[in-house]
């Protein structure tokens, strides 16, 4: 008997799912394939872990995520009048997502999203009959607004995955304002690694703007799992009748309480972000000593051309370094590195500049 012809359905046999980056086994590795955060979460996270009553746990957790929502609310701008009403929480930015999918896109056409962006959109497109139309970035990988236009939907993250660009606000509004049809989905995962204004001051504005984002990046729970939606009410009690349908308790008691000391201590957020694009900014000047060709980034890693793309990669992978590669049309020449600590990025470095030396040796 064919398995695979017999018990699975049409849907799910034609599936080509996401591919995350590699999970090193064993010590030793130093992990630049998943843009996690190379600094540990505030302390009072793991002091409010440890605090936690975890008699509790026999109960499930609040549904809603209440506490959470409040405390999301709080910490955003407060003249723009949202509240909790305004907040929607998951498990992970990538169940949010999932979730806005079935929501608002599900069996419609001209749903529009940039041909290179995060990779689980297309899957999510499949899975729940999304008809997207890819839309190309232009040649230096920028977002074109004028390319989003009348359409039933827009999903775009910003700034983008894994070109590591980002839109100005006045962009997103061009787009919010040329599809007054659909919802138009922001997904602001690295939004605190760039220098450009959030989407959720158009919130008040427009009803049809979801903006997405995580605690993974930039608060250092990316073992926690969370992620939330900032909306109109409407558009937040969509999601809500999405995930009632799916799972009702989506978030564990310890993740919303993480969460709630995370989002509540600025001052390790903005510390720790700041490092980060530190750190990157002096990555990417000892690359172009190399070298090679940066693109100018807003997020938590650097996306380096070099037509030896593939080879670096398993240069670095022999010597214990992980960075993300794809052998797709127009990436095939790009390598992803998340940025880790001072330390992490001298070792990379160094064998970048090892393998640049042992090319260099060959064509003499």
């Amino acid at each position: 008997m064919d398995f695979m012809n017999s018990y699975l359905s049409e849907n799910v046999k034609n599936l080509i799912p996401y591919v995350a980056g590699l999970q090193p086994q064993g010590p030793g590795w130093i992990k630049l394939n998943t843009n996690e955060n190379p600094y540990p979460p505030s302390v009072k996270v793991m002091r409010t872990i440890i605090a936690a009553d975890t008699e509790m746990l026999r109960l499930y957790p609040d549904g809603e995520s209440t506490a959470l929502k409040e405390a999301i609310a709080a910490n955003l701008d407060l003249d723009l009048g949202l509240c909790h009403k305004n907040i929607f929480c998951g498990n992970g930015s990538d169940e949010v997502l999932a979730l806005a999918f079935q929501a608002f896109y599900s069996g419609k056409v001209n749903v529009l999203t940039p041909d290179i962006s995060y990779g689980f959109y297309p899957v999510w497109g499949d899975m729940y009959n999304v008809k997207l139309e890819f839309r190309p970035l232009g040649e230096d990988f920028t977002i074109d607004p004028n390319d989003y236009k009348d359409a039933n939907g827009v999903v775009i993250a910003n700034p983008n995955a894994p070109t590591s660009l980002a839109l100005e606000l006045s962009q997103i509004e061009q787009i919010l304002h040329q599809n007054p049809k659909g919802v138009v989905l922001v997904d602001e995962a690295y939004i605190n690694f760039a220098n450009v204004d959030s989407a959720v001051s158009l919130l008040p504005k427009y009803e049809n703007l979801l903006v997405v984002r995580t605690f993974s990046k930039s608060h250092s729970l990316a073992g926690m799992r969370v992620g939330y939606a900032i909306g109109h009410p409407k558009l937040i009690k969509a999601l809500g009748l999405v995930r009632d349908a799916f799972n009702s308790y989506p978030l564990d008691m310890l993740a919303q309480t993480a969460a709630i000391a995370a989002i509540k201590d600025n001052i390790h957020l903005f510390k720790t972000c700041k490092q980060v694009i530190k750190t990157r900014e002096e990555t990417a000047k000892n690359l172009q000593k190399i070298g090679y060709q940066v693109l100018p980034s807003q997020t938590n890693f650097l996306l380096i051309k070099t037509p030896a793309a593939e080879e670096l990669y398993k240069h670095l992978l022999k010597n214990k370094i992980l960075a993300r590669y794809w052998l797709k049309p127009r990436l095939s020449h790009f390598l992803r590195v998340t940025i880790g600590t001072d330390k992490e990025m001298e070792a990379f470095i160094k064998c970048v500049q090892e393998f640049a030396n042992a090319k260099q040796t060959k064509q003499m």
